[in-house]
């Protein structure tokens, strides 16, 4: 009989309850996140298979899963969480489970998640293990092994009609788990756990997210040990193109050709983790950090100086600063320079410092005052209070390009807010002063 782990919950930063398991003991935290198909945390672990691969971390140490907002027994969002709102709850949960230092472990858009996470968390995160490596899932020029638009809505339409029926989930293990095909435990409880995980209409929502997700430029920011594992049926170039972008990552093939984790060999897999983790490594550089930049800058303030004059321009412009800093405490952003017309921030996530330069804009506009902003994502460096690297001279470049009330971002931006409910215009191609290539940017819509 399977013994189900008791749920706790714990409380987001901004009021969501995230469900939540910590199984085991042990020195070492391992954090694991499904990709799409597989969630709530309770159903999981109802066929034996996935509570033998389950289990096995948490025989090694503490093992840590959650259901993201909108899911399982998390509570219901008003819309499919993206990718920063999903790392809010993943952090939640690793908070609530004493993790100072945890393995994060994750397969497609799980491991975008974690790769994400361990970017921006050097600090939290010891270790990542991404299995079957995807930054993207949607074909482009520079990107050929994702998913045409076709094939992105027929697979939409799929998981539309077939959700949570035993038809759906018996064509899902045919064609990705072929050593099970045919098994009817597996199907019924891949079933029932789809219909206890989401609604259709919410599957299609997340799904329709990750094809509009791209963290190829997140990788190169990543400095914690990495693995890239997959199985050698399944494996690609774009698994090793992946490592590739991932400094000093280490890329593993091992026998079979299932694509779950916990079909298939399992013991090859959990015993590559060990071999990985227990490689001696040098300590991981915790000031070099993702982050997104926020630059703001005030129009013509010299003209305004010059009709106020110097009193009233002052009171002006300490107006103006109380705004600022009340929409980055509103937004969790951190002021690392102000140079008395403009302002200079950082954000663990994207989503919030594009909300939060919009919400400057118009705070200081019922003052009479227009600014233009600017955000990039991108590693930088952390010296004391200061930060530094090319990404904070990215987002200076994209803040000047930017109109009077106008917030410009980069494609990264765009690219890591897929489900934020943000709405982009195209602004076409640039060349930033000082940076090479040319740069896209998209100007952010009301």
């Amino acid at each position: 009989m399977v013994v189900i782990p008791d749920t706790r919950y714990t409380r987001t930063p901004d009021g969501f309850y995230i469900a939540y398991q910590v199984v085991g003991q042990g020195l070492i935290d391992f954090a694991w996140m499904p990709g799409f198909i597989l969630g709530n945390v309770e159903v999981v672990w109802e066929h034996p298979l996935v509570e033998a691969f389950l289990g096995r971390f948490a025989s090694i140490g503490r093992l840590i899963i959650h259901d993201r907002r909108g899911t399982g027994l998390s509570d219901r969002a008003t819309s499919a969480p993206g990718l920063e709102t999903r790392a809010i709850d993943l952090l939640a949960a690793l908070i609530a489970a004493g993790s100072s230092r945890t393995v994060l472990i994750g397969g497609g858009e799980g491991g975008a998640l974690a790769a994400f996470v361990a970017a921006g968390r050097p600090d939290l995160v010891s270790g990542l293990v991404w299995w079957q490596a995807q930054p993207r899932s949607r074909w482009a020029q520079d990107y050929p092994w994702g998913a045409t638009q076709e094939e992105v809505n027929s697979w939409l339409g799929e998981v539309e009609r077939g959700w949570g029926t035993e038809s759906f989930a018996s064509a899902f293990v045919a064609k990705e788990a072929p050593s099970l095909r045919g098994d009817q435990s597996v199907i019924r409880w891949l079933a029932r756990m789809q219909r206890h995980w989401v609604t259709p209409g919410s599957a299609v929502e997340l799904a329709r997210i990750w094809y509009e997700t791209d963290i190829r430029e997140v990788l190169p920011s990543i400095s914690v040990p990495t693995l890239i594992l997959d199985r050698e049926g399944l494996a690609t170039e774009e698994q090793a193109f992946t490592a590739s972008l991932i400094p000093a990552a280490e890329r593993v093939v091992i026998p079979g050709n299932d694509a779950p984790p916990w079909a298939g060999d399992q013991e090859s897999l959990i015993s590559a983790v060990l071999r990985f983790l227990q490689i001696e490594r040098s300590a991981t550089d915790h000031n070099r950090v993702l982050a997104t930049v926020l630059f703001t800058d005030m129009v013509d303030s010299t003209t305004h100086a010059a009709s106020l004059g110097d009193h009233r321009w002052k009171a002006l412009l300490a107006d103006h600063d109380d705004r600022v800093r009340e929409a980055l405490s509103q937004y969790q952003g951190r002021e690392v320079d102000s140079a008395g017309d403009g302002v200079f921030a950082t954000f663990d996530g994207p989503a919030r410092a594009v909300r939060c330069a919009q919400a400057m804009a118009q705070s200081v506009h019922n003052l009479g005052l227009e600014i233009r902003a600017g955000c990039h994502t991108g590693e930088v460096e952390l010296v004391g209070e200061k930060v530094r690297g090319i990404a904070t001279h990215i987002g200076a470049r994209v803040c000047a390009l930017a109109g009077p009330g106008e917030v410009l971002v980069s494609q990264t931006v765009k690219d890591l807010t897929a489900g934020s409910g943000l709405v982009f215009e195209d602004a076409g191609e640039h060349e930033l002063k000082g940076v090479p290539d040319r740069w896209h940017l998209y100007r952010v819509m009301e």
